[in-house]
C-alpha cells in the first residue's frame, strides 16, 4: 500500500494514548481494588479480562496509526473493459493529476487521494481508507469494550462508597474520582455510538463518503419513482466478509488484512 510519514507524536494521538492508559489504571488499579480484591479469584478474573480487551484497543489504535489507508498504485491506469465502468467510475484528480480509482478521494489535509477512503481522522493524525478501516473498526470495537466494562465498576464504586459529587465542587474542585466518571461516561456514549455508525455501514459496505452521496441518490431516485441500491452492498454476510475476512476467527484481529488486494477494483452487485 505504500508507506508514508510517521505521525505517531502528534498530540490527537498522545491524547488518545493518554486516555487509554488513564481509563485502564483507573479501572485496574482504583475501581477493581475497592470493589474487589485482586488477590481474590474474581478480582484477578476482571482484571485480566479488562487488560486483555485494552490491550487489543491499544493493538489496534497503534494499527490504524502506522497502516497506511491506501495510496494509489503509480501503475493505475482506467480500465475501460472494467464491469464497474457504469457504476464505479475511475475519475480524473486535478490536484494529483492522475486517475484515481472508483471510491477513492482526495484528502485535503493529507494532500493526496485515499483509496476508499472513509474520513479524515485527526485522532490517528491520518485518513481512515481501505487498508486501515479494518483495524480502525476493530479499535472502536475494544474501546467500547473496555469503556463499557469501566463504567459499571465505577457506579458500583460510587453506591458501595457513598460518593456525593455537589455540582458546584465537581466544577471548582473535580476530584479523581469525578473526573474517572465523567472520561468512562462519555467514552462510552462516544466510542460506543462511533462503533453503531460503523456497523451500519460495515453491513451495507458504505464508507461516511458515499453515506452521503448515497442519501441524495436515493431522493434523487425517489423523485424519479425509482428505487435506489448502492451498487457495492453484496449483502450483509458478504459485505462483512470482504471488509473483515473470510475467516471469522480473525475478524476481531486487526494485523489479519490478508484478504485485501491492492484496492483499486470492487465487486459489485448485479441487481
Amino acid at each position: 500500500m505504500g508507506g508514508r510519514k510517521i505521525t505517531f507524536l502528534s498530540l490527537p494521538v498522545l491524547a488518545v494514548v493518554f486516555l487509554m492508559g488513564y481509563v485502564y489504571c483507573t479501572t485496574v488499579f482504583v475501581l477493581l481494588p475497592d470493589w474487589l480484591e485482586l488477590s481474590s479469584y474474581l478480582g484477578r478474573t476482571n482484571a485480566l479480562i479488562f487488560s486483555f480487551f485494552a490491550f487489543m484497543c491499544m493493538f489496534a489504535f497503534v494499527a490504524s496509526v502506522l497502516t497506511d489507508p491506501g495510496r494509489v498504485p503509480s501503475s493505475f491506469a482506467p480500465d475501460a473493459e472494467n464491469p464497474q465502468a457504469n457504476k464505479g467510475i475511475s475519475h480524473y484528480c486535478d490536484k494529483c493529476r492522475a486517475y484515481k480509482p472508483p471510491r477513492t478521494h482526495h484528502c485535503r489535509t493529507c494532500k493526496r487521494c485515499v483509496l476508499k477512503m472513509d474520513h479524515h481522522c485527526a485522532w490517528i493524525s491520518s485518513c481512515v481508507g481501505y487498508a486501515n478501516y479494518k483495524s480502525f473498526i476493530v479499535c472502536i470495537f475494544y474501546g467500547s469494550v473496555t469503556s463499557i466494562y469501566s463504567t459499571p465498576l465505577f457506579r458500583s464504586y460510587i453506591l458501595a462508597f457513598d460518593h456525593i459529587f455537589s455540582l458546584s465542587i465537581f466544577i471548582f474542585f473535580p476530584d479523581h474520582q469525578a473526573l474517572s466518571g465523567l472520561a468512562l461516561t462519555i467514552l462510552s456514549i462516544t466510542i460506543s455510538s462511533l462503533f453503531a455508525w460503523h456497523i451500519y455501514l460495515l453491513t451495507q459496505n458504505l464508507t461516511t463518503i458515499e453515506y452521503r452521496e448515497a442519501v441524495r441518490a436515493a431522493w434523487l431516485a425517489k423523485k424519479c419513482g425509482q428505487n435506489y441500491r448502492h451498487p457495492f452492498n453484496l449483502g450483509v454476510y458478504t459485505n462483512l466478509k470482504l471488509i473483515l475476512g473470510s475467516n471469522v476467527l480473525k475478524w476481531f484481529w486487526p494485523s489479519a488484512l490478508g484478504h485485501l488486494n491492492d484496492g483499486t477494483r470492487f465487486p459489485i452487485s448485479s441487481e
